[in-house]
């Protein structure tokens, strides 16, 4: 055997990937262990999405290979959950492609742009598999901080005063994860005028935008950002299905022609089952979103109360899935971490692993019932 390719050194298995073997190996010890670390929605898909899928699984011509760009009704449902929710319009043809997961996307995004030597700019803190993939590819990451006082807007200031000629593509992820930065029009406009300016791909990932909001925003939407930004979404929390791996990326026409080509030798297209199902879902009423966003705001309240007994910080203007809590003074969040897991079986994450920035904090799910946070709370003394 003649080695491993050179870009395996360049990352690290995923955090959760290990962590995760670890708290499953507790639990199968017989630990108690309450999972407040990571974002897998806990909750049911509606009815109707899974009588799709069952009712498609038992069509005996539903087994085959289906297209690189999903079925029709799948693009077009899409294009009606844009217009519906965020007041843009998109041709199901040109402007819509259906992705397994927005993981998927970020992947086939950067090797659509990126040759080797080109920057990107990724938030830190932020999402890891923007960083973990730019360096797959042999590209180079140029991390930016974020303004939490201003909703999370990027240090464009400072950005300014780099030479940013090799820079071709810009992550943006609003509500942010891990902060819960809500982001504003405003913000994104500016962004907009910043991608314009240098000539750089503006790529917003946007799947919490349904998820203890005022208001969902697609980059899209803003004037200008057609010309120059891309939107992956996603069904995986707005809609209780992260593990039907189901995604869009929307656009530009000829930028999203290019990401089929790499798309296209990369899978054989989504099961129609699923496809049916996140049919159904896009399809949903506004009585889904409400529901929801009862059930995670009297989970927050939850867990603001257990953050309240570790003396740790947070923001109640943030928006997603997270809470983000500063450790205090005089302990680690490591330290915060480890006592937790091992002395109270609760699981939360380091704020660490979402990139430097991110020293000196955690991070809480609210994808746990309410019985299972208040025993959380009890736990500590």
């Amino acid at each position: 055997m003649k080695g491993f390719a050179d870009r395996v050194a360049s990352v690290e298995e995923y955090y959760f990937s290990a962590k995760l073997r670890e708290v499953n190996q507790m639990i199968s010890d017989g630990k108690p262990v309450i999972n407040l670390g990571i974002g897998s929605p806990d909750l049911a898909p509606d009815k109707k999405v899974i009588d799709a899928l069952k009712n498609t699984a038992d069509n005996p011509q539903a087994h085959g290979y289906q297209s690189y760009q999903g079925i029709p009704e799948l693009r077009a449902s899409i294009a009606g959950f844009y217009a519906r929710e965020y007041g843009v319009n998109l041709s199901p043809n040109k402007e819509i492609l259906p992705m397994m997961g927005s993981k998927e996307g970020i992947m086939h995004l950067s090797m659509t742009f990126l040759n080797p030597g080109d920057e990107v700019l990724i938030p830190n803190p932020g999402y890891p598999t923007y960083s973990s993939v730019t360096n797959l590819l042999g590209a180079k990451a140029i991390y930016y901080s974020l303004d939490l006082a201003k909703a999370g807007r990027p240090n464009l200031e400072e950005l300014e005063n780099q030479d940013l000629s090799k820079v071709k593509l810009m992550w943006i992820n609003y509500p942010h994860m891990p902060t819960g930065a809500p982001g504003s029009r405003a913000m994104l406009q500016e962004l907009v005028y910043f991608a314009q300016k240098h000539q750089i791909v503006l790529l917003h990932d946007n799947p919490y935008s349904h998820i203890l909001t005022k208001e969902p925003i697609s980059i899209l939407s803003i004037p200008g950002a057609k010309d120059v930004a891309l939107e992956l979404n996603s069904l995986s929390k707005a809609f209780n299905m992260p593990g039907w791996r189901v995604g869009m990326l929307v656009g530009r026409e000829d930028w999203i022609a290019k990401v089929l080509k790499v798309k296209s030798n990369m899978d054989s297209g989504m099961f129609l089952g699923i496809q049916k199902g996140a049919i159904a879902a896009l399809n949903l009423g506004e009585n889904w979103f409400s529901d929801i966003e009862s059930t995670y705001q009297s989970r927050r309240k939850l867990v603001w109360k257990l953050a309240d007994k570790l003396n740790l910080s947070y923001d109640l203007k943030a928006a997603g899935l997270f809470v983000w809590c500063k450790v205090p003074e005089g302990k680690t969040a490591d330290q915060l971490v480890d006592e937790l897991l091992y002395e109270k079986n609760i699981f939360i994450t380091p704020g660490k692993i979402f990139g430097s920035e991110g020293e000196g904090f955690v991070r809480f799910s609210l994808c746990m019932p309410e019985f299972k946070i208040l025993e959380a709370i009890n736990r500590i003394k």
